[in-house]
Protein backbone atom coordinates (compact mmCIF):
# COMPACT_ATOMS: atom_id res chain seq x y z
CA UNK A 1 0.00 0.00 0.00
CA UNK A 2 1.34 3.35 -1.16
CA UNK A 3 1.80 6.56 1.33
CA UNK A 4 -0.66 8.41 -0.87
CA UNK A 5 -3.44 5.86 -0.06
CA UNK A 6 -2.87 5.43 3.87
CA UNK A 7 -5.54 7.13 6.16
CA UNK A 8 -3.75 9.91 8.30
CA UNK A 9 -4.52 9.56 11.81
CA UNK A 10 -3.02 11.98 14.55
CA UNK A 11 -1.17 10.22 17.89
CA UNK A 12 -2.30 11.57 21.10
CA UNK A 13 1.54 12.08 22.16
CA UNK A 14 4.76 13.25 20.47
CA UNK A 15 6.89 9.86 22.21
CA UNK A 16 8.75 9.47 18.77
CA UNK A 17 9.30 5.62 20.28
CA UNK A 18 5.52 5.29 20.35
CA UNK A 19 5.43 6.72 16.99
CA UNK A 20 7.38 4.39 15.35
CA UNK A 21 5.89 1.09 17.42
CA UNK A 22 2.43 2.45 16.34
CA UNK A 23 2.90 2.96 12.74
CA UNK A 24 4.58 -0.30 11.94
CA UNK A 25 1.60 -1.83 13.34
CA UNK A 26 -1.34 0.38 12.43
CA UNK A 27 -0.10 0.74 8.57
CA UNK A 28 -1.62 -3.01 8.21
CA UNK A 29 -4.62 -1.10 8.44
CA UNK A 30 -4.13 1.53 5.85
CA UNK A 31 -3.10 3.96 8.77
CA UNK A 32 -0.36 6.76 8.60
CA UNK A 33 0.41 8.09 11.89
CA UNK A 34 0.92 11.73 12.65
CA UNK A 35 1.96 12.90 16.45
CA UNK A 36 -0.19 15.59 17.74
CA UNK A 37 3.26 17.68 18.31
CA UNK A 38 3.74 18.08 14.44
CA UNK A 39 0.34 19.71 14.10
CA UNK A 40 0.82 22.07 16.84
CA UNK A 41 -1.12 19.68 19.50
CA UNK A 42 -0.22 20.18 23.03
CA UNK A 43 -0.38 17.51 25.46
CA UNK A 44 -3.68 16.98 27.11
CA UNK A 45 -4.72 16.94 30.99
CA UNK A 46 -4.98 13.40 32.43
CA UNK A 47 -7.38 14.03 35.14
CA UNK A 48 -9.04 10.70 35.75
CA UNK A 49 -9.10 7.86 38.03
CA UNK A 50 -9.03 5.03 35.07
CA UNK A 51 -6.94 4.74 32.11
CA UNK A 52 -9.61 4.40 29.50
CA UNK A 53 -11.20 7.69 30.65
CA UNK A 54 -8.10 8.88 30.35
CA UNK A 55 -7.02 7.66 26.70
CA UNK A 56 -10.57 8.75 25.64
CA UNK A 57 -9.67 12.32 27.14
CA UNK A 58 -6.15 12.40 25.49
CA UNK A 59 -7.65 11.34 21.19
CA UNK A 60 -10.83 13.50 22.06
CA UNK A 61 -8.43 16.44 22.21
CA UNK A 62 -6.26 15.93 19.51
CA UNK A 63 -8.83 14.72 17.36
CA UNK A 64 -10.83 18.48 18.27
CA UNK A 65 -7.38 20.39 17.51
CA UNK A 66 -6.86 18.84 14.48
CA UNK A 67 -10.34 18.12 12.85
CA UNK A 68 -8.80 14.25 11.90
CA UNK A 69 -9.22 10.62 13.22
CA UNK A 70 -6.91 9.84 16.66
CA UNK A 71 -5.12 7.28 18.57
CA UNK A 72 -4.51 7.58 22.34
CA UNK A 73 -2.77 5.23 24.81
CA UNK A 74 -2.74 5.29 28.80
CA UNK A 75 -0.64 2.79 30.62
CA UNK A 76 0.79 1.84 33.63
CA UNK A 77 1.43 -0.64 36.40
CA UNK A 78 -1.10 -2.23 38.34
CA UNK A 79 -0.41 -3.90 41.96
CA UNK A 80 -3.67 -5.43 43.82
CA UNK A 81 -1.77 -5.93 46.78
CA UNK A 82 -1.67 -2.17 46.65
CA UNK A 83 -5.52 -1.71 46.03
CA UNK A 84 -4.34 -1.16 41.90
CA UNK A 85 -1.67 1.16 42.37
CA UNK A 86 0.41 3.05 41.19
CA UNK A 87 -2.39 2.69 38.50
CA UNK A 88 -3.01 5.69 36.41
CA UNK A 89 -0.01 7.51 38.67
CA UNK A 90 2.41 4.92 37.26
CA UNK A 91 5.18 7.63 35.88
CA UNK A 92 4.82 9.83 38.97
CA UNK A 93 4.63 7.37 41.99
CA UNK A 94 6.71 8.88 44.37
CA UNK A 95 6.11 12.38 43.27
CA UNK A 96 2.68 11.75 44.81
CA UNK A 97 4.12 11.26 48.17
CA UNK A 98 6.32 14.19 48.37
CA UNK A 99 9.47 12.12 46.43
CA UNK A 100 11.19 12.92 43.26
CA UNK A 101 9.30 12.62 39.81
CA UNK A 102 11.85 9.43 38.75
CA UNK A 103 11.85 6.04 37.25
CA UNK A 104 14.50 5.41 40.47
CA UNK A 105 11.99 7.18 42.70
CA UNK A 106 8.70 5.04 41.41
CA UNK A 107 10.64 1.75 42.08
CA UNK A 108 11.88 2.71 45.72
CA UNK A 109 8.65 3.88 46.75
CA UNK A 110 6.85 0.27 45.04
CA UNK A 111 9.47 -1.97 46.35
CA UNK A 112 9.38 -0.38 49.90
CA UNK A 113 5.72 -0.99 49.88
CA UNK A 114 5.81 -4.45 49.13
CA UNK A 115 8.06 -5.30 51.44
CA UNK A 116 6.05 -6.61 53.60
CA UNK A 117 3.44 -8.37 52.15
CA UNK A 118 2.89 -11.77 50.28
CA UNK A 119 1.64 -11.14 47.28
CA UNK A 120 3.77 -9.12 44.83
CA UNK A 121 1.85 -10.25 41.63
CA UNK A 122 1.67 -7.16 39.73
CA UNK A 123 0.54 -6.82 35.58
CA UNK A 124 1.15 -3.97 33.42
CA UNK A 125 -1.72 -2.57 31.34
CA UNK A 126 -2.46 -0.41 27.68
CA UNK A 127 -5.30 0.79 27.13
CA UNK A 128 -5.98 2.37 22.99
CA UNK A 129 -8.89 4.30 22.20
CA UNK A 130 -9.32 5.00 18.33
CA UNK A 131 -11.56 7.87 17.98
CA UNK A 132 -12.86 9.00 14.45
CA UNK A 133 -13.70 12.41 15.63
CA UNK A 134 -14.06 14.72 18.92
CA UNK A 135 -17.51 13.33 19.26
CA UNK A 136 -17.22 10.12 18.33
CA UNK A 137 -20.03 8.36 20.26
CA UNK A 138 -18.53 4.64 19.67
CA UNK A 139 -14.53 5.15 19.99
CA UNK A 140 -12.84 1.49 19.53
CA UNK A 141 -11.23 0.63 22.63
CA UNK A 142 -8.67 -2.11 22.75
CA UNK A 143 -6.78 -3.40 26.08
CA UNK A 144 -3.67 -5.46 26.56
CA UNK A 145 -2.10 -7.10 30.18
CA UNK A 146 1.20 -8.38 30.75
CA UNK A 147 1.48 -10.33 33.85
CA UNK A 148 4.01 -10.88 35.98
CA UNK A 149 5.79 -10.39 39.72
CA UNK A 150 7.64 -7.53 41.67
CA UNK A 151 11.02 -8.44 42.52
CA UNK A 152 13.01 -6.28 44.81
CA UNK A 153 16.78 -6.11 42.88
CA UNK A 154 16.87 -4.55 39.67
CA UNK A 155 17.97 -6.42 36.61
CA UNK A 156 18.70 -5.43 32.97
CA UNK A 157 19.53 -2.71 31.47
CA UNK A 158 16.78 -2.67 28.88
CA UNK A 159 12.96 -0.77 29.35
CA UNK A 160 12.72 1.98 31.50
CA UNK A 161 10.03 2.55 34.04
CA UNK A 162 9.48 -0.22 36.18
CA UNK A 163 10.72 -2.68 33.93
CA UNK A 164 13.72 -3.52 35.77
CA UNK A 165 11.58 -5.06 38.76
CA UNK A 166 8.93 -6.88 36.47
CA UNK A 167 9.52 -10.24 36.39
CA UNK A 168 8.45 -12.88 33.96
CA UNK A 169 7.89 -15.84 35.21
CA UNK A 170 7.52 -17.42 31.86
CA UNK A 171 10.70 -16.14 30.90
CA UNK A 172 12.76 -16.32 33.76
CA UNK A 173 14.00 -12.97 33.67
CA UNK A 174 12.29 -9.26 34.18
CA UNK A 175 11.43 -7.26 31.03
CA UNK A 176 14.63 -5.43 31.64
CA UNK A 177 16.62 -8.41 30.17
CA UNK A 178 14.35 -9.46 27.73
CA UNK A 179 14.94 -8.71 24.00
CA UNK A 180 13.77 -5.24 22.88
CA UNK A 181 11.60 -6.39 19.57
CA UNK A 182 10.16 -9.57 21.57
CA UNK A 183 9.34 -7.02 24.59
CA UNK A 184 7.42 -5.39 21.64
CA UNK A 185 5.42 -8.04 20.67
CA UNK A 186 4.17 -9.77 23.99
CA UNK A 187 4.05 -6.64 25.91
CA UNK A 188 1.13 -5.41 27.01
CA UNK A 189 1.18 -2.32 24.67
CA UNK A 190 1.51 -4.95 21.78
CA UNK A 191 -1.43 -6.75 22.52
CA UNK A 192 -3.80 -4.30 23.17
CA UNK A 193 -2.15 -2.94 19.16
CA UNK A 194 -3.11 -6.38 18.26
CA UNK A 195 -6.80 -6.37 19.14
CA UNK A 196 -6.82 -2.94 17.76
CA UNK A 197 -5.81 -4.18 15.02
CA UNK A 198 -8.35 -7.04 14.51
CA UNK A 199 -10.88 -4.32 15.20
CA UNK A 200 -9.45 -2.12 12.46
CA UNK A 201 -10.00 -4.80 10.21
CA UNK A 202 -13.11 -5.84 10.72
CA UNK A 203 -14.83 -2.79 10.17
CA UNK A 204 -12.93 -1.33 7.90
CA UNK A 205 -10.67 1.79 8.39
CA UNK A 206 -13.30 4.54 9.95
CA UNK A 207 -13.56 7.12 7.12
Amino acid sequence: MSSETLREVVLASGNAGKLREFSAILQQAGIRMIAQNELGVTEADEPHATFVENAIAKARHASLHTGRPALADDSGLCVPALGGAPGVYSARYASLNGGEKSDLANNLRLVSQLSNLEDHSAFYIAVLVFMNGPEDPCPLVAEGRWHGRIVATPQGENGFGYDPHFWLPEYGCTVAELDPAEKNRVSHRGRALAQLLDQLRGIGTPS
